[in-house]
């Protein structure tokens, strides 16, 4: 771990422990609240960028000799790629102090099995900043381990990597399955969908067929639905009672994400200071960046992103030959590793306009087909 980082979060824990947030800190959180919008939900840079901006006009600050917002894009010309986690706490030890996920990262030692990524995803921001690829990694897929030294640790289901090593095990997980460089990271709880719902009115979804989840005990009826709070929440876990289990599961979260950017980016949450308001605050309670992320970075990025809007937002899922039953691990998913191969190389090149014009069926359907 860098010692820049080691410092930012030791800093984090301090101001917390002495009960105050520096007006610095507050204007950290803005902006990573706004870009975590921008680039997790993806495509509504415009309005929140001028909502940031406006903002930030009233509040204090300390004067620099470059203004932020005539900065270029720090990685103009380049495309990226943010690994984004969908996490959910697990049990705690008892008797343990309730920890933040920044707070676990900055420790000595990792709390492996505590938290749980059963949502890892890349999202590819192309260089023109025109485009932007939600590519989705099965939880199950059967992959190398990498813990958070880079070495292999073992053979098993992806969603491992974050929950025994970590942010940096997640990272060097993924990077070693697709050679592709995380410029960034992104962790939002996914509890935080429950008030995110909540903010924006409610999330549109059409679910096809009638059907029961026995795990969450909850009856799905078909039909359009307006989903907000626990309800919403419950439909991006939902994987017992669809036909293909967890690949419908990825289906409705991308979905979900989906429908969610079109209400973020509609007129009456754009012009309703209540409502965008709520919905940068349940983003900010529940949102964790890379302390390398800089806040100037990510203010110019979402400058950047101004023009993309949600038919320019792509969702897809790595390619999958098929599943297995693992002796130690149970069911686990393989991927196909020809056509992977051409996703990564496709993204690594900027290139996902081809790749997808040879499998335009690698789309996310239309909601009326999604479990």
């Amino acid at each position: 771990m860098s010692r820049r980082l080691k410092r930012e979060r030791r800093a984090v824990a301090g101001k917390r422990r002495a009960g105050g947030t520096p007006w610095h800190r507050r204007h950290r959180r803005l902006l990573v609240g706004v870009v975590g919008v921008l680039v997790l939900v993806l495509g509504t840079a415009s309005g929140y960028a001028y909502y940031l901006n406006s903002q930030l006009d009233n509040v204090g600050r300390v004067d620099t000799q470059l203004k932020e917002k005539d900065r270029p894009d720090p990685d103009r010309g380049r495309a990226l790629n943010i690994l984004l986690l969908g996490s959910d706490k697990g049990k705690e030890e008892p008797g343990a102090r309730d920890t933040t996920l920044a707070e676990d990262a900055a420790a000595s030692r990792w709390p492996a099995g505590k938290y749980r990524s059963d949502t890892l995803m890349i999202a590819h921001i192309t260089s023109d900043r025109r485009k932007v690829y939600l590519v989705s990694i099965p939880r199950d897929t059967f992959t190398d381990i990498h813990d958070q030294t880079g070495a292999v640790r073992s053979k098993q289901k992806i969603n491992d990597a974050f929950s025994e090593y970590g942010p940096d095990g997640a990272i060097s997980t993924v990077e070693n399955l697709t050679n592709l460089r995380m410029r960034h990271l992104a962790i939002i709880d996914w509890d935080g969908f429950e008030s995110l719902s909540s903010a924006v009115g409610g999330v549109p979804v059409f679910i096809p067929h009638a059907f029961y989840d026995p795990k969450q005990e909850v009856q799905w009826q078909a039909g359009q639905q307006t989903l907000e709070g626990k309800k919403a929440l419950a439909y991006v876990r939902t994987r017992y009672g669809l036909v293909r289990g967890d690949f419908d599961r990825i289906a409705r979260q991308q979905n979900f994400l989906r429908s969610l950017m079109k209400k973020m980016l509609a007129r009456d949450t754009l012009s309703n200071p209540i409502k965008l308001t709520r919905t940068l605050t349940a983003v900010t309670k529940n949102l964790t960046v890379d302390a390398d992320w800089d806040p100037s970075d990510m203010r110019a990025l979402a400058l950047s992103l101004r023009g993309v809007r949600s038919d320019d937002v792509t969702f897809l899922t790595a390619p999958v030959a098929g599943t297995e039953l693992d002796p130690t691990y149970g069911d686990v998913v393989v991927l196909d590793q020809a056509k992977c191969a051409e996703l990564f190389d496709a993204l690594r090149n900027d290139r996902m306009d081809a790749y997808l014009r040879k499998y335009p069926d690698d789309r996310l359907a239309d909601e009326r087909q999604i479990g």
